[in-house]
């Protein structure tokens, strides 16, 4: 089976310090066993609501840049695998986009993915700073696993984590920053036990915690069952992944083959 570390942290605004505490994080966890470690959205840096689109994109960094250069040199020397996420210089003016990675344990990069779903919703507008992304990531093997990515607002869209699962996608990494208010603690939970039971697959989805976020990292198994949640405490978990548990699952609650393709084919100008 393979064992993944789920990490809730507090990223502050300086770069720098955020990723001082992955490499840390990534260290401290590779001496656990771990062969996958998935951070939260927002690793690189917090954003306040204060800060420009010019800003954040003078914080942003090119795929090859010195934040995810430093991973990868840290995945390949621990031959761990990595999920972070950072800030992406795009070609569009003041924009930015909110991507996660995927870096294999040869320290090379295995997925790109760039959130789909910007969060302009409860009185926050993401594209005013953020670029879309403009295509879903295949998704990654690992073991026995096959890992799709998303990122956070995009939860609430389940033909998403639908697509992925008829991908081949038996688990869903969701890296998160979700914003406090009313209801949205319950709103957040039942999103990912939702996305879990009704695909049949594990949902692992780290959330950032302080500032504006509501922490409660969650994972969740196949069944809906909550794995872990980290509650409003910076932490990592470590979990084992059990396809087996995957396969048996969807045998016995057989969704994906129950489809009725054949009466929603007639109505795919609804989507």
């Amino acid at each position: 089976m393979t064992k993944v570390a789920i990490v809730q942290i507090q990223s502050s605004t300086e770069k720098q310090d955020n990723l001082r505490k992955a490499l840390e994080l990534v260290k401290d966890s590779r001496s656990a066993g771990v062969h996958l470690i998935v951070f939260p959205e927002f690793l690189m840096a917090f954003s306040p609501v204060s800060q420009t689109a010019k800003e954040l994109a003078a914080i942003a960094e090119p795929l090859g840049g010195p934040f995810i250069t430093s991973l990868k040199e840290a995945a390949g020397a621990t031959q761990m695998s990595i999920v972070a996420t950072i800030y992406e210089s795009c070609s569009v003016a003041d924009r930015v986009y909110d991507t996660a990675v995927w870096i294999d344990t040869a320290g090379n990069l295995a997925a790109v993915y760039r959130k789909l779903h910007l969060y302009d919703a409860f009185g926050f507008r993401e594209s005013d700073k953020f670029a879309a992304g403009s295509d879903l990531t295949p998704p990654v093997t690992l073991e026995d696993g096959h890992y799709g990515m998303m990122i956070c607002y995009d939860l609430r869209f389940p033909e998403m984590a639908r697509m992925l699962t008829l991908s081949g996608a038996n688990v869903l990494l969701a890296p998160s920053g979700w914003v406090q208010g009313e209801l949205k603690l319950d709103h957040w939970q039942t999103m990912v036990r939702a996305r879990a039971l009704e695909n049949g697959c594990y949902v692992i989805a780290p959330d950032q915690v302080g500032n504006i976020y509501i922490g409660h990292s969650m994972i969740v198994d196949p069944l809906g069952r909550t794995v872990v949640d980290l509650e409003e405490r910076e932490a990592v978990e470590i979990i084992e992944i059990d396809s087996k548990l995957v396969n048996d699952t969807r045998a016995n609650l057989p969704l994906l083959q129950n489809r009725r393709t054949d009466i929603y084919r007639n109505h795919l100008s609804l989507a």
